[in-house]
């Protein structure tokens, strides 16, 4: 555990006593848990969500129950998922990511609903009126500060690969900030002098071919999409990456846990255990409306030494220094 998340975890639990001593006696809180990708992919966050809950005095079995809904990675699953979770009239939606939002903002106009990891650009896609005011029945946290978010893996493959000038894009089509993601990294691509590959996949069946098509091409390393899809398959994603022998960038640490050589974005854990704070604000008497909505301050940068060591690749030491965690 590294020192920010150790002082991090230290100030949550002496200040957990206290909150959890304000909490009604005999009251049960029913939440409902919309995301997109599957339970076993989840779990590192999940766990992250529920640690924050019993920090602020919510325990499952206690006073707090919690419906899970996952979708698989089947984004047409969610809508009916969504509708299962309003028949059950539970106090608040928890939902991940963007899809799932949307979901629920079409199945329930009453019911809060706390989005963790939203699009980068949730007014853009009609999800809440601002981000200082939402206005409606939605609020929480989005997953990027700024579009520059997008391209700063394609920057760090550049400087960790030794002339690459050919980038294979994965991304998945059926995500509805797929175009605002392309459209930054074809910038930023056209900036840093790179060609970009783009391949798109709907479907884990695709993924061989998708892989075959980028060496095919001779692409020289991969930026993969940060995709509930993907998250699902990472560690099938970064074995294909391993054995087409390209160095390949993702969104999230947990691919670079599961193998992958390296990622940078938001620390997802940390926008679960903020998303808890959403969740007892509302159980308290807040509005969604008035909440605003919140990004990210926590990001990682984590590289996997032995996975640079299969490929035959030296890390840079300014990248090493720059790395949140390494794994060796």
């Amino acid at each position: 555990m590294d020192r920010r998340a150790f002082l991090a975890g230290a100030t949550t639990l002496l200040a957990a006593p206290l909150v959890a001593e304000a909490q009604p006696v005999g009251k049960v809180y029913r939440i409902g848990y919309l995301n997109a990708a599957g339970p076993a992919s989840s779990s590192p966050a999940l766990d992250a969500f529920k640690d924050a809950l019993r920090d602020l005095g919510y325990a499952e079995g206690k006073n707090l129950v919690i419906d899970y809904r996952f979708a698989e990675g089947r984004y047409d699953r969610l809508p009916d998922l969504a509708a299962e979770l309003v028949r059950l009239k539970v106090d608040i939606i928890v939902t991940i990511p963007t899809q799932a939002t949307a979901a629920a903002k079409n199945a329930t106009e009453t019911i809060p609903i706390v989005m963790i990891s939203g699009s980068v650009d949730p007014v853009g896609l009609g999800l809440v009126a601002s981000l200082a005011r939402p206005g409606g029945n939605v609020t929480g946290l989005s997953y990027g500060a700024s579009p520059e978010i997008f391209s700063k893996g394609l920057e760090l493959l550049m400087e960790t690969v030794p002339k690459v000038r050919r980038v294979a894009i994965l991304s998945n089509p059926g995500s509805p900030i797929q175009p605002f993601i392309i459209r930054e990294l074809v910038v930023a691509g056209r900036s840093l002098g790179v060609q970009l590959q783009l391949l798109e996949v709907r479907d884990p069946k695709e993924f061989d071919g998708a892989f075959a098509a980028m060496v095919k091409d001779h692409a020289a390393s991969l930026l993969v999409v940060a995709d509930s899809l993907f998250n699902l398959h990472r560690a099938r994603l970064a074995d294909l990456a391993a054995r087409s022998r390209l160095p390949a960038a993702y969104g999230w640490k947990e691919y670079v846990e599961a193998g992958g050589l390296m990622s940078y974005g938001p620390s997802f854990r940390d926008l679960h255990r903020r998303g808890a704070a959403y969740v007892d604000k509302i159980l308290r008497g807040a509005k969604p409306a008035d909440l605003p909505v919140e990004q990210p301050t926590k990001f990682e940068l984590v590289i996997n030494l032995k996975t640079a060591k299969a490929l035959g690749l030296t890390i840079p030491p300014s990248v090493i220094a720059r790395a949140d965690q390494v794994i060796e």
